[in-house]
């Protein structure tokens, strides 16, 4: 891509940023550089682009990063073998023993288990706080706050963060904001212009986006931040192989398309769901009810593709929901092109029993596909009558 990138659209970004023609063969497509280890011109003379090892460095990785940076309106992009090790580097670059992270009160359960499991062995801190409610987190911030860590949609409750409310909170108290964009994705929301620090991806899903590989990402504009990411990201090994990198290469080009199909799809669901008589509640920042709506409104494009809802006859209900549908799969992760259902107390957040971030039980939480919504619709109707 040659001029400045963000004079471009995004879509136009998603597919050429970082991703210019091999110079030695013309191939239009990323090459995968399924290599470990690359030769030297003498002893510490690295040639052309400074690969000498694909842990520090590989040309297919180096592609996605670049790529990733750019959709997120950002000067610097990491990639990781998962979302969990992207959290774990950028926590470990922020925080010491002793300091203490703000999480949402219904934190993805991995992010949970990962402060409340293996971070509490340092000696740090954990509160958490309805993220909605910005007087909440300014009263939970402590001195030895150092991270307020957001998600926004949350997992599973769809709850809605006011990103630039946050940030200029965090500012003033000399704290950094690490925003989970997984959710939203770079398409429907840009936390790094609404003034985060950090932008964090499980790219196994939208990003990637067809349930065939597992990676992370962090992006930032700060320098000094990025080295500490790359620093311990090199030292700790937790990379993608060229093989995943490309993959997620590959999810990028269509994320555009595929999302606006995920929240076509999630509307109808969620217009079906609202008049069902077996229906609790739902949740989905797309209504004007949603106590978000207006939030969700002002900072993201559209609402996205997971929706939640909560079955009027309880757990056991819920339970059988889950497990009588045929084209929503009962299944873990989200964000792929096809559907899925779970139980998050039973299953994605199963961490979080008996502790302040359990999930109702009779909760059920949908990743729409892109199939026809029709038959969607149809086969979700089947489970609940």
């Amino acid at each position: 891509m040659t001029g400045s990138a963000d004079r471009f659209g995004f879509e136009t970004r998603a597919i050429h940023s970082g991703q210019e023609p091999d110079p030695r063969t013309g191939a239009v497509i990323v090459p995968i550089y399924q290599t470990s280890t690359f030769a030297q011109d003498g002893v510490g003379g690295l040639r052309e682009g400074g690969f000498e090892y694909s842990r520090t460095a590989n040309p297919t990785r180096g592609a996605l990063e670049e790529c990733l940076a750019s959709l997120e309106g950002g000067q610097h992009g990491l990639a990781f073998s998962s979302g969990m090790a992207a959290s774990d580097i950028v926590l470990r670059a922020m925080i010491r023993p002793g300091d203490h992270v703000v999480i949402p009160d219904d934190a993805y359960g991995g992010t949970f288990r990962l402060i409340d499991k293996v971070f509490s062995q340092w000696g740090v801190e954990h509160t958490p706080v309805r993220l909605s409610d910005v007087g909440a987190v300014r009263a939970a911030i402590r001195p030895d706050t150092k991270v307020i860590w957001v998600e926004t949609p949350t997992n599973p409750l769809l709850g809605i963060a006011d990103i630039s409310a946050l940030a200029t909170l965090a500012h003033e108290a000399e704290t950094r904001l690490v925003v989970d964009n997984t959710f939203a994705t770079p398409y429907l929301q840009s936390p790094l212009g609404l003034g985060a620090d950090v932008v964090l991806h499980s790219t196994t899903k939208y990003l990637g986006g067809h349930s065939d590989v597992v990676g992370g990402a962090a992006i930032t504009s700060d320098g000094e931040l990025a080295e500490k990411f790359a620093f311990l990201r090199n030292a700790a090994g937790s990379v993608p192989g060229p093989f995943d990198s490309w993959l997620t290469l590959r999810g990028l080009k269509t994320l555009a398309v595929r999302m606006d199909r995920h929240c076509d799809n999630a509307e109808r669901i969620v217009e079906t769901l609202l008049s069902h008589p077996k229906v609790d509640k739902v949740y989905y920042p797309g209504l004007p009810e949603h106590t978000g709506h207006e939030v969700a409104s002002k900072q993201m494009r559209r609402f996205g593709g997971m929706v939640s809802f909560t079955v009027a006859e309880g757990e056991q209900a819920a339970l059988e929901v889950c497990a009588r549908t045929r084209l929503f799969t009962l299944a873990e992760s989200l964000g792929g092109i096809e559907s899925l259902i779970e139980h998050p107390g039973k299953m994605t957040h199963a961490s979080t029993a008996g502790s302040a971030l359990q999930v109702p039980d009779d909760l059920v939480r949908l990743s729409v596909g892109i199939e026809d919504a029709d038959d969607l619709v149809e086969d979700l109707l089947a489970a609940l009558d």
